[in-house]
């Protein structure tokens, strides 16, 4: 039973779209009006608001980190057990991409998915941001360095701990934000996706 609320409740949580609700406290018209018409970090900053793009990409990297954070740490008190870690992960970020509370259209959960990265292990976390970094540094694509990201880290996850149930879990939250990106794919094969830094 406790299972059944700790999911329940990490997918209520993931479901909080900061990009939606930093935008109404900074006066921001709705993200989901500019480019992908994704609510995320990226579409807020388009508003011209660096502040509220930044809380925005807090906030989806924090409630992925609090809720993972809290069943790995303090879940046994609750009965949890370290397979709830893997159910409550893949729960908020599902939350982010269907948001109950915004007609189940959410983002492509690159912050939350770091946030999850980051709860389940340090070094896990770093090493998916510091390849996000290297490739979007040299290649200077949001979605490609998101893409590759994507795919190593469940790699460097079974590389450190072999595989078990945080394993299966990060394998479908990758396919997930990959398959979320499937217009940027098709952006990127045919050269027109936007590149970090230039206008569209």
């Amino acid at each position: 039973m406790n299972t059944v609320i700790a999911v329940v409740l990490a997918y209520l949580i993931g479901s909080i779209s900061f990009a939606i609700v930093i935008s109404r406290l900074f006066g921001l018209s709705d993200p989901r009006r500019h480019g992908s018409g994704n609510p995320g970090a990226t579409n807020v900053l388009r508003t011209g608001n660096k502040a509220a793009a930044a809380l925005t990409l807090l906030g989806d990297a924090a409630k992925g980190f609090v809720v993972v954070w809290f069943v790995r740490h303090l879940g046994p008190d609750y009965g949890l057990m370290r397979l709830d870690v893997a159910l409550v992960a893949v729960a908020v970020f599902a939350g982010h991409l269907w948001p109950v509370y915004h007609g189940f259209k959410g983002g492509k959960g690159v912050a939350t998915a770091a946030g999850i990265l980051l709860a389940i292990n340090l070094w896990l976390g770093v090493a998916t941001i510091v390849t996000w970094v290297i490739i979007a540094f040299f290649f200077r694509y949001s979605s490609l360095a998101a893409l590759v990201a994507a795919v190593f880290a469940p790699l460097y996850y079974l590389l450190l701990f072999g595989p078990d149930g945080k394993a299966l879990a990060l394998l479908v939250i990758s396919a997930l934000l990959i398959w979320r990106h499937q217009a940027n794919i098709g952006r990127l094969i045919a050269g027109k996706e936007t590149r970090i830094g230039s206008r569209r």
